[in-house]
């Protein structure tokens, strides 16, 4: 099965009720935005709502990065890409990039790590084989891919 490198599978539309006060879009949305896109990868790798409730599952997000790069403005038109970095049997983590759909400069990035969660115990639970097998033809193709420069990035400040 050829799986795009990256995934092209969310694009979005800047609301007017994500404008802050400094008329571009705000943090909170754009993790919103990105939130978005997630459910999309999700959708696409199986793990969407109809799997999550016939089998008592969901998923978490144990960790994310959010770099902002440049400003969004109400009525930007996004797209976003997804690459699956790594995957074991209970997690995976990907990366978002979130572009301006016409102008095609990188607006900012959002990396996570989810957790596949068994809901009668409220703990990391292994994924089923179709789902794994779909994130190893993901995985598959997208490992030819560079690392994004922010990926595995710690916050700190440079020193001078």
């Amino acid at each position: 099965m050829s799986v795009p490198a990256p995934l092209e599978i969310h694009t979005a539309t800047v609301l007017p009720e994500w404008i802050d006060y400094n008329g571009h879009m705000n943090v909170a949305y754009y993790v919103l935005a990105f939130d978005y896109a997630t459910d999309a990868f999700l959708d696409y790798i199986g793990l969407d709502r109809a799997y999550k409730a016939r089998n008592n599952v969901t998923t978490f997000v144990a960790d994310m990065n959010v770099t902002y790069v440049q400003e969004v403005v109400e009525g930007d038109p996004l797209r976003f890409t997804t690459q699956l970095l790594e995957f074991d049997s209970k997690k995976f983590r990907y990366f978002h990039c979130m572009y301006h759909a016409d102008k095609g400069y990188l607006a900012a990035t959002n990396e996570l790590l989810s957790l596949h969660i068994d809901l009668s115990n409220r703990r990391v639970g292994e994924m089923g084989e179709k789902i794994t097998y779909k994130l190893q033809n993901i995985l598959d193709s997208h490992e030819k891919l560079p690392i994004p420069e922010n990926a595995g990035r710690v916050l700190g400040m440079r020193k001078r």
